[in-house]
């Protein structure tokens, strides 16, 4: 049992990375097309300015997610198979939104074309916006419960359908994080960029700051009361002392501090997450049946030898993230943007493949 808290603690970890991280990759992501001032040639270069933020970082942050779902799947077999089955609908838009997100920072400056390019700013967009609201929905769902039943091998299924999912508690909890990972990214832009574009991100930050307050602490006051535990009230205090020195450190421009305390609001809303489900891998909904961490676990063999592996790799892994950072530390403005090099349609229709 020992082994089991321990996966479910460390899967809770990688979500932290996961959502601090990628967090503020979503809200990079939702500036792009809300950020960016002036003329059509300036506002492709603070785009890119927000793109190039990120650039180094955002697939790394990625793996997060992608080694969340792989300790899930080798301790917690059980729970992987409910609950990517139970979710498919909503991961699977999730995973082609990211995918589309992918592509189009990859491939918006192959030609120098304006429509070229804001089809691949749209595609940014939207897969920054929806998984940034669809993470709400799915983590609210386990905190709440969802109807699950057992089936003819003896485990439990979840069986409410996709539009169960969309119930006024998760929606809530999808605007929730929503409007966090819009402040973060709003911070993170204002902590990496310098000039008017830094200003800008700085005053958004400042609008966003009170909504996200309001909105994630109505969602967290309600989790607690209605489906949590009473130590959790030490998160949910944490995650509103961090919002609100954020929304401080912000308007004194102490980015750093701000980013910070933003990051300390997201860790603290896992921790809230995580402890609603304790000790269940998935809580059912009402009085129905729980899927346990005991009934969902790996064998204390398999758990045993992913955790000398773990111990092993998760500080190479945080030692890279770290020098990661550290060397793309500098902050960029325009004046760092060179001029677009994207091919045009003329040559790509002259050029000779053979």
């Amino acid at each position: 049992m020992s082994l089991q808290i321990l996966w479910f603690v460390l899967i809770a970890v990688l979500w932290i990375g996961y959502l601090v991280l990628e967090g503020f990759d979503f809200g990079v992501g939702m500036l792009t097309t809300i950020l960016p001032r002036g003329s059509a040639e300036n506002k492709d270069t603070e785009r890119r300015v927000l793109i190039n933020s990120i650039a180094p970082v955002w697939d790394g942050n990625e793996v997060w997610l992608l080694t969340a779902g792989g300790a899930t799947f080798a301790a917690f077999p059980g729970w992987y198979a409910t609950l990517f089955s139970g979710f498919y609908l909503p991961l699977l838009l999730i995973l082609v939104a990211l995918i589309f997100r992918g592509v189009s920072f990859d491939y918006r400056g192959k030609i120098a074309s304006a429509t070229w390019r804001r089809c691949f700013d749209w595609g940014i967009w939207v897969g920054s916006w929806l998984p940034a609201l669809l993470w709400g929905v799915a983590f609210a769902n386990l905190v709440r419960g969802v109807e699950l039943a057992e089936n003819a091998t003896g485990h439990l299924d979840y069986v409410g359908g996709f539009w169960a999912l969309l119930n006024p508690f998760s929606l809530l909890g999808g605007l929730t994080t929503l409007v966090l990972f819009l402040l973060h990214g709003c911070l993170f832009v204002a902590l990496k960029t310098d000039g008017d574009i830094r200003d800008r991100a700085r005053q958004l930050a400042a609008r966003v700051g009170p909504v996200a307050i309001v909105i994630a602490g109505g969602w967290a006051v309600w989790a607690q009361i209605a489906y949590s535990v009473p130590w959790t009230w030490v998160a949910v205090v944490l995650a509103a002392v961090g919002l609100i020195v954020a929304w401080v450190m912000n308007s004194q421009k102490r980015e750093g501090f701000a980013f910070i305390a933003s990051s300390v609001t997201l860790v603290a809303a896992v921790v809230l997450i995580f402890g609603s489900m304790y000790p269940n891998a998935m809580n059912g909904l009402g009085d129905g049946p729980s899927l346990t961490l005991a009934g969902a676990a790996s064998t204390n063999y398999t758990l045993t030898v992913m955790t000398w592996v773990a111990a092993f790799l998760v500080p190479v892994v945080l030692a890279y993230t770290v020098w990661t950072y550290y060397v793309f530390r500098r902050r960029i403005s325009t004046t760092d943007i060179p001029a677009p090099t994207g091919l045009s349609w003329k040559k790509i229709k002259d050029a000779s493949f053979i």
